[in-house]
């Protein structure tokens, strides 16, 4: 079965407008809903309302930071989800950002291989119903049981950039989940995650901007990359994947606090890359791209960007079946 998401809730209505939405993406056979959590709801609640209004549809995070919940209060959250939706929930979980973590939450972003991978650890081990007492490199912990044990095994994701945290993701989880990449970026880290795992399931979110105005789609892009693309990790991650000619000069005018300058430096191809753009025809042979090198779970985040109507987007990519 092909798998097809997309990431709520949307931008512009309160969670408690969105229901019918909500209800549209099932009719039109989207098979999954998929949440961030940064600045806006958090990554739990969104999917409680799909519990309710969508019963056929899977709920997903990507991602929960593994920091800023306690690991004994992150199972309770698991669980609670897991036990509303049985069978139809996956934790996706990460090391997220030093901004998120530090700026935003005040909590060191420290070792976030190690706080990811033993967070991933103890959940299952909590889940799996066991009494946890166990030390791990970044936190201890002693005699804890979940009271409410899922009916059926949560699948946990783990989000991933570079090599390190991508063969981590498919030794220790089932699967990974990417974004801000190219269609053959994917190829390339999907590929290393299933050299640890071979069933590995690889959610990829993708920033899909459906309008013909190519001029506009790329001066947003820049607007909307820029925040990601300066992130510390991120900016690690497309290094590596070769992009530090296209965007060295970009980082420094960042870096000296030319921000209007900066975002003229990213190369339109950078942007053409990273963001899906264009007639709905032509977005869905960019996100078919990605499910050709490797992704299972395409899980779409609209860009508000001038000329896209969520409303006609969301029936103009919706899978055809």
């Amino acid at each position: 079965m092909q798998r097809f998401g997309m990431t709520v809730p949307f931008d512009g209505q309160q969670l408690h407008e969105q229901r019918d939405r909500f209800k549209r993406l099932e009719r039109l056979g989207y098979t999954d809903l998929w949440t961030a959590e940064a600045m806006g709801a958090d990554g739990l609640t969104p999917l409680t309302l799909g519990a309710v209004w969508t019963p056929s549809m899977r709920l997903g995070t990507a991602i929960l930071p593994a920091y800023t919940r306690g690991p004994a209060l992150l199972a309770q959250s698991v669980a609670g989800l897991a036990s509303a939706a049985p069978g139809r929930f996956v934790l996706g979980i990460g090391s997220s950002s030093n901004v998120i973590v530090e700026r935003w939450n005040g909590i060191p972003f420290e070792k976030p291989f190690q706080q990811t991978r033993d967070m991933v650890r103890f959940l299952k081990a909590a889940l799996g119903g066991e009494k946890v007492t166990e030390t791990y490199d970044t936190f201890d912990i002693k005699g804890f049981r979940l009271g409410l044990v899922p009916e059926q095994p949560v699948p946990i994701l783990v989000a991933a950039l570079r090599e390190g945290m991508l063969r981590m993701a498919g030794r220790e989880s089932d699967g990974a989940i990417i974004n801000w990449l190219s269609a053959d970026n994917a190829a390339t880290v999907s590929n290393i995650v299933r050299e640890e795992n071979p069933d590995a399931e690889i959610v990829a979110r993708l920033f899909v901007a459906p309008t013909s105005d190519t001029e506009s789609a790329r001066s947003m892009g820049k607007f909307a990359a820029a925040a990601y693309l300066n992130v510390p990790v991120y900016r690690a991650f497309h290094e590596w994947m070769g992009r530090g000619d296209d965007l060295g000069e970009h980082w420094e005018q960042w870096a000296a606090g030319d921000r209007q300058g900066a975002l003229e430096k990213i190369p339109d191809h950078v942007v053409d890359e990273l963001i899906i753009h264009g007639s709905y025809d032509e977005c869905r042979a960019h996100i078919q791209r990605y499910v050709d090198n490797g992704v299972t779970t395409p899980a779409l985040a609209l860009l508000p960007f001038p000329g896209v109507d969520i409303d006609e987007a969301i029936e103009g990519l919706a899978p055809r079946v």
